[in-house]
């Protein structure tokens, strides 16, 4: 029924002539664009505003939401103290990471893959592709598992975690991250979804573990009747839950035969595989330095003010980690649009669409960071009234939120480039925001004691990100080949 709705919103498709010595076409010799489906052919010829905010907006409202949800997850940790505050701000870099590799970067490998795949009329691959996502995304939620239970209190202590704050940190790490293999397959079917150019059932999915989670988080955080309240532990317990049902919808969702791509059992191959982590990998990269540097600007807050600076920090990049959600709603869309029109040879369109949501990108975060800027504290006493968490969260929001439209034009232009399966600017746009950040904000703490200068660094950064990946791809770079 989806697909006949979204023939009605297409031109007819111009009859093929066939050339006097050519038989009358017939269904065994079709060109791989008759054969399309009526979904990639939208990718292909739909107008690019239209289509993206179509393909965008159930995205960009689901992104939103869950991210709510952990907004009102901290609001309900926050009334157990700043300890327990700060120990969910030295997790939350890593948690967020593992989302953004899962569903951003490896998962933006897995939607390029299977865009390229369908766009270049590859059926048989595309349908492989599935499978193959689902190896690689299974082992590397067992692996992050494996490391966060045994480096998670060496990592948080460097992180500037003690006392308090570090037993909280721990007893909410070790339960997130136990499940981590449920947000991975989680992530690796929402891509194939995504991948076809199917918005809608991954949306679904997460609004689902969405209304599961926000009862229920302040139920075991804080009990109720025969609940137990489990502190820090059951907001945990929420994430794992609410996560798991989202896993189980969308998994029927694909297998089940709802997907342009399916499940089919095949030999595995590696050519398939690297179809995936030629983007996924390098991909990782990039989600790495975007975690690294708030994990060490963490690090600098950390021994300038101690646990209270690091509350208040925390909580004013939870509004930066908003950015990323809102800009995959998307990102998502451009993964799949650039992929598959780049695998149908047609490069001035794919860089048109990539240019056109960077654009929309810039305009919306630029939104959100400039009210961030003018009203900090309508944001930070969500969370709490402590004055020295408040002091630090402002002056982090009124120095780094006019930069924000920047960090969300280069992080479209990287989800574009992953629909392209060029990361390598991306990549050192990357490096660049990571130098200057980190390495300037340690610079101008020791040369001025003063946290203002730090956050000045951070706001260049971001600047820096945003411009000079743009001048890179307007130029063309994704179509120029090496030597």
């Amino acid at each position: 029924m989806q697909d006949r709705a979204l023939t009605a919103l297409l031109p007819p498709a111009p009859p093929r002539q066939a050339e006097p010595s050519e038989p009358n076409p017939t269904p065994a010799h079709r060109s791989p664009a008759a054969a399309m489906n009526p979904r990639t052919q939208m990718l292909l010829h739909g107008r690019i505003v239209p289509t993206l905010l179509r393909l965008a907006w159930p995205n960009t409202l689901v992104m939103l939401a869950q991210a709510s949800v952990g907004l009102i997850e901290t609001w309900w940790v926050s009334h157990l103290g700043t300890d327990a505050l700060a120990g969910m701000a030295l997790v939350f870099p890593g948690f967020m990471m593992m989302q953004m590799l899962s569903g951003g970067a490896v998962g933006g490998g897995i939607a390029s893959a299977i865009a390229r795949a369908l766009g270049g009329g590859r059926r048989e691959d595309a349908d492989a592709l599935v499978l193959h996502a689902l190896v690689i995304n299974g082992l590397l939620g067992l692996a992050f598992t494996g490391l966060l239970l045994a480096f998670g209190p060496a990592l948080y202590g460097a992180l500037g975690g003690e006392g308090g704050s570090l037993r909280a940190a721990l007893e909410y790490s070790d339960i997130v991250f136990g499940g981590a293999v449920l947000i991975w397959l989680s992530n690796a079917f929402a891509s194939v979804l995504r991948g076809t150019g199917n918005m809608l059932l991954p949306s679904v999915a997460i609004v689902i573990g969405v209304l599961v989670l926000v009862p229920l988080s302040p139920l075991l955080i804080h009990g109720w009747g025969a609940v137990p309240a489990l502190g820090v532990a059951g907001a945990g317990w929420a994430v794992v839950t609410g996560m798991g049902l989202s896993t189980a919808i969308l998994a029927w969702a694909v297998l089940s035969g709802r997907s342009i791509a399916r499940l089919r059992w095949a030999r595995l191959r590696w050519r398939l595989f690297a179809d995936i982590l030629s983007v996924g990998a390098v991909a990782s990269v990039s989600t790495l330095q975007t975690t690294l540097t708030i994990a060490l600007t963490t690090a600098v807050v950390a021994r300038a003010g101690g646990p209270d600076a690091v509350a208040g920090y925390g909580t004013g990049t939870r509004l930066e980690y908003l950015l990323i959600p809102l800009v995959f709603g998307l990102g998502a869309p451009l993964v799949a649009l650039v992929g598959t029109n780049i695998g149908a040879g047609q490069t001035a369109r794919a860089l048109r669409i990539a240019l056109t949501g960077g654009a929309m990108a810039f305009l919306a975060t630029e939104a959100v960071g400039l009210a961030a800027a003018i009203w900090p504290e309508a944001w930070l006493g969500l969370f709490g009234h402590d004055p020295r968490m408040l002091e630090t969260g402002a002056a982090y929001l009124r120095a780094v939120g006019p930069a924000y439209g920047f960090f969300g034009l280069g992080l479209a232009l990287y989800f574009a480039s992953q629909g392209a399966g060029r990361l390598g600017w991306p990549l050192l746009s990357g490096l660049l925001r990571l130098v200057i950040a980190v390495g300037g904000g340690w610079v101008a703490l020791h040369l001025t004691g003063s946290l203002a200068w730090v956050f000045l660094a951070l706001a260049a950064a971001m600047v820096v990100y945003g411009v000079v990946l743009t001048a890179i791809i307007a130029s063309g770079s994704w179509f120029r080949r090496p030597g």
